[in-house]
């Protein structure tokens, strides 16, 4: 009954849709007809000589209609799709496919992805030397018009801080060796990022959102908004005001990027570590729970249970507790989030009185602003639908609706088997 009703609910807008294109073709055909009518020819005269001069109005160009967006479905329920998926036609079927066919309405596409390359080519000429030679989609315009058509919510993914591309180009920008300051920090990956407090980056960074909005993604999705890890961080060196918290350089970049693109009317998310649902400190890589909230739509943890450390909340083996450790964190993520206070804080927050520890004021934000990240790929063991399932009911069980789930091969497995269960 679901499938038929969600049918049905596509087939109105896309009879809406018609019937607005109807509309705007007749506007636009009496307009271009009253140009038409002015061309003609001018006379000119006096006492002696009198001619006519033929004279021409310049064509009227039918404008690039502006693209449309969706609102955000409620309940959002996503899957993930990588650069190169997007551009391979029998991924990009499959993936429409199964989100056509279940309770799924978005899906979250790579704009910029770890290698720092972009996916498509954006009308800003500036940006085309960022465009990847290897991956990505050249029609990515269309594509989205394909997903509009079905009532897809479609959701563009943004690399921030890792970006191996641009730190190259720009090594001025990039985090640095302490032990050689010459070079790029890397980490065990090879991959190196652009230190936070790099402001000309941060200009980069919008110019890729404003693109990415105006080819027609509805909302704006930022991955890799934190300082580096996993790698040797004592050899790391910061040449942009080294002396700041990493949490509140991490905060001014937020301010920055909300001012620049709520204007817009894009609907930002933010990625963040899922241990920042339970942990006050920033984890070492600048990212506290409540100094994001002001500035996103969305707060999107990744609470997938194989990126627990073994130990966490006593669970030796984190694998085991798909429902505990989710469930787990989001209760934390919503008490978090709607409290009228924290200890926490943040340059958005006013301190309450003079009491130590310092408790600020900040407001309560809906519940539904924390969307988490899922799992349903196979790391360290086979995710089972059972796994996948209980994770599901650890989400709904916090008193949230949304979701998304990562899977980077693409596969979803284990998902397909409990939407087509349901």
């Amino acid at each position: 009954m679901f499938h038929r009703m969600k049918k049905r609910r596509r087939a109105l807008s896309y009879a809406a849709a018609v019937g607005f294109a109807a509309i705007s073709v007749g506007v636009f055909a009496s307009g271009l007809g009253g140009k038409i009518a002015q061309t003609g020819a001018e006379v000119f005269s006096s006492s002696t000589l009198s001619f006519s001069r033929a004279t021409t109005t310049d064509p009227v160009l039918p404008e690039k209609p502006a693209v449309t967006h969706l609102a955000t479905p409620v309940p959002l329920r996503a899957i993930y799709m990588t650069q190169c998926a997007v551009g391979t036609p029998s991924f990009r079927k499959d993936l429409v496919g199964l989100i056509d066919g279940t309770e799924l309405n978005a899906v979250v596409i790579d704009i910029k992805d770890y290698t720092g390359r972009l996916a498509f080519t954006p009308a800003d000429p500036s940006l085309k030397a960022s465009v990847s030679d290897a991956c990505g989609a050249r029609d990515m315009e269309a594509f989205i018009k394909e997903l509009h058509d079905k009532n897809i919510y479609v959701i563009g993914r943004i690399t921030v801080f890792q970006d191996p591309y641009y730190t190259a180009l720009h090594p001025d920008l990039a985090v640095k060796r302490l032990s050689n300051k010459e070079l790029n920090w890397k980490d065990h990956k090879g991959l190196s990022f652009i230190d936070v407090s790099a402001k000309p980056y941060w200009d980069y960074i919008i110019k890729i959102a404003k693109a990415s909005y105006e080819t027609g993604f509805d909302e704006l999705n930022f991955d890799y908004i934190r300082f580096p890890s996993d790698g040797n961080m004592k050899d790391t060196f910061y040449t942009w005001n080294p002396g700041m918290e990493k949490s509140e350089a991490l905060e001014r970049f937020y301010i920055y990027l909300s001012k620049a693109l709520k204007p817009s009317g894009a609907v930002i998310s933010v990625d963040l570590f899922g241990m920042v649902t339970t942990n006050y400190d920033d984890l070492n890589i600048g990212q506290v729970l409540e100094r994001a909230m002001p500035y996103f739509d969305f707060i999107d943890p990744m609470v997938y249970p194989s990126h627990y450390p073994t130990g966490f909340n006593g669970y030796k083996k984190v694998n085991e507790h798909p429902y505990d450790i989710v469930h787990f964190s989001l209760t934390h993520a919503v008490e978090r989030t709607v409290a009228t206070s924290t200890s926490v804080t943040a340059l958005a927050f006013e301190r309450i009185g003079t009491s130590t520890p310092a408790i600020y004021r900040k407001p309560s934000y809906p519940a539904s602003q924390i969307r988490p990240w899922l799992q349903s790929f196979d790391y360290p063991v086979t995710y089972t639908p059972e796994m996948v399932s209980a994770q599901i009911k650890a989400n709904t069980d916090a008193g949230l609706d949304s979701y998304l789930f990562w899977d980077p091969a693409n596969k979803y497995r284990s998902l397909r088997q409990v939407l087509q269960t349901e």
